[in-house]
């Protein structure tokens, strides 16, 4: 988002926009920055891409976010996700699909990524199993400049008149980013560690402003209450604490937080934010998660509470997951008495 630095320098139709224009140059500042999902869960396929073909032999997730309600303009996240696990040979393939566009209202900003990610499966032990995981994105990027208002069109009076002679050529910007990951997991712990944007494209539109690496280890710990039997038992309760480290640039957070399910509901908390020592504090929230499963079907709703004066006066965000999705637990079964399964992967599905 390296074009915002140069927003600030213009006006606007609506006295919020600035409060983006401000946001969005800060950004520009520091470099790009990924989107950061609440249900991280549900949208996994972007945090890692060994999560391909993991914890479904296939799904199908759609995922909307709207952050900072409150500004003019809200910065807008929409994903599409499938995976598919090959059965053969010996269920060690998977292939996925992502996309994923940003946009920000105020500014008329858009960004676009359509991934494809690849995925290798394998049974270290009897109980341990590892995926390793590719992703290799094309993205295009884009801003217009409808919302925007120039000095030379800003009369006496304040009455804005004709168009700018300021140059709009901003053709858009087409990059390839390259991504890979792990996840080493039993069925009732698992730790991702990924690295997204390794070469580091440029999203320059007249200078050149690199994607910066984003690097995330994640991890968690999944307690059973009540744990699913073999076949078409799936009844559970289970307690799994949750953590996460991200950086990208100069950026950094730490996440923490615990889901409780208890089928088919399935309840989250997650404090995010954490400050560390010697970073500059960050704005802190806690993201409330709740979803529901209905057979094939999962929908999951998350709302981002600003603890702080700024996060709070942004409106949070909102984030919505529909997904579709297929486990066969019969045919699983039959692979376990035959020693060719791989644990279930524990982490949670929202």
């Amino acid at each position: 988002m390296s074009v915002f630095s140069s927003a600030l320098r213009f006006s606007f139709r609506r006295p919020a926009s600035v409060a983006a224009a401000l946001l969005l140059g800060s950004v520009g500042e520091a470099q790009a920055q990924d989107v950061f999902f609440s249900q991280s869960f549900a949208t996994r396929l972007h945090t890692n891409p060994a999560f391909t073909g993991l914890v479904d032999d296939y799904s199908v997730t759609l995922s909307y976010r709207n952050q900072f309600p409150t500004l003019s303009g809200s910065f807008v996240s929409s994903q599409a996700a499938a995976d598919l696990r090959l059965n053969q040979p010996g269920q060690h393939h998977a292939l996925g699909l992502l996309i994923n566009q940003d946009r920000a209202g105020a500014v008329g900003y858009t960004r676009l990524e359509i991934g494809a990610l690849y995925a290798y499966h394998t049974r270290l032990t009897e109980k341990l199993a590892l995926s390793g995981g590719l992703r290799a994105s094309y993205g295009r990027q884009r801003v217009g400049y409808d919302n925007f208002v120039f000095g030379d069109q800003i009369q006496e009076d304040g009455s804005v008149v004709g168009p700018s002679a300021e140059s709009l050529d901003f053709p858009p910007v087409n990059y390839l980013s390259l991504g890979t990951g792990a996840v080493l997991y039993t069925e009732q712990g698992w730790l991702s560690v990924a690295g997204q944007h390794l070469n580091q494209p440029s999203l320059g539109f007249r200078t050149e402003s690199q994607l910066p690496i984003l690097l995330s280890i994640s991890g968690g710990y999944k307690l059973f209450a009540i744990k699913p039997g073999q076949g078409v038992a799936n009844r559970e309760v289970s307690y799994t604490p949750v953590a996460a480290y991200t950086r990208q640039g100069g950026s950094q957070r730490v996440e923490t937080g615990i889901y409780l399910t208890a089928s088919p509901v399935t309840l989250g908390a997650v404090y995010r934010n954490i400050s560390l020592p010697g970073s500059v504090r960050p704005q802190q929230l806690v993201a409330v998660v709740a979803g529901v499963q209905a057979g094939a079907l999962r929908v999951g709703y998350s709302y981002d509470v600003g603890l702080s004066q700024l996060s709070s006066e942004l409106g949070g965000a909102h984030e919505v997951t529909l997904a579709l999705r297929a486990f066969d637990r019969l045919e699983n079964a039959h692979r376990r008495l035959k020693r060719r399964v791989y644990p279930k992967a524990p982490c949670p599905a929202f």
